[in-house]
């Protein structure tokens, strides 16, 4: 490890752009194309989060809108060559996933908890039926830290796998045939933007899921 290792890691530049997003948006005359591009996915999150019970959550919505962010920058930094990609592996998501989903029901059974009892079983149901129901309820509640890591988790590995193959037989095909290689490359930057697009789904989604279960709250 010396000094040229370091320059020559992507993450390396990767982390040295990324201080011109630092400037601060008053110092130009008028928004810019990019600053739109950034603040306007900001915006959509933000604006999701207020709609939902959650919002009556202190600085519910910031926290959400920051979440957002960072799962963006987290998915992106794993397109890097030679980087490591947190957001592709289950032990993050579910580290990520877990506490939050913790901390609404937590928060929710100390606030009311007569109110997060009843949220159990649906009114209107036959008396011979609400041990089933409070017991399937209580299973998919159970679940959404499973299912919300692992859904994140999954689709992030599934396009790193795809890109790595694709780069595979792209630089195999450069000794063989340079059409195919060239096709293989034209393929693999076209699904780079694909994936792009993709880590904003899932951030997107990752964080949806999150206001949607502060609905919950009581």
């Amino acid at each position: 490890m010396n000094y040229l290792t370091n320059i020559n890691s992507p993450m390396f530049w990767a982390l040295s752009f990324t201080t011109l997003l630092l400037i601060h948006s008053s110092f130009w005359m008028a928004p810019s194309s990019i600053s739109w591009v950034f603040s306007y996915p900001l915006e959509i999150m933000y604006s999701q989060s207020t709609r939902t019970s959650g919002a009556h959550l202190k600085s519910f919505s910031s926290f959400i809108t920051s979440l957002f962010v960072m799962i963006i920058l987290i998915n992106f930094m794993g397109l890097l060559p030679y980087t490591f990609s947190f957001s592709s592996h289950l032990i993050f998501t579910l580290s990520l996933g877990f506490p939050l989903w913790l901390s609404l029901i937590l928060s929710s059974a100390s606030h009311n908890p007569k109110s997060f009892t009843a949220s159990l079983l649906p009114g209107g149901a036959p008396d011979w039926l609400n041990p089933f129901l409070v017991l399937i309820e209580t299973i998919s509640i159970m679940v959404r830290p499973i299912t919300l890591s692992v859904r994140l988790a999954a689709n992030m590995s599934a396009g790193h796998i795809v890109l790595g193959l694709i780069g595979i037989y792209a630089s195999s095909a450069m000794f063989s045939s340079i059409y195919s290689a060239s096709m293989l490359i034209s393929i693999q930057i076209l699904y780079t933007i694909f994936e792009m697009g993709i880590c904003l789904i899932q951030a997107y989604i990752f964080c949806l899921l999150i206001t949607l279960y502060a609905d919950d709250h009581s």
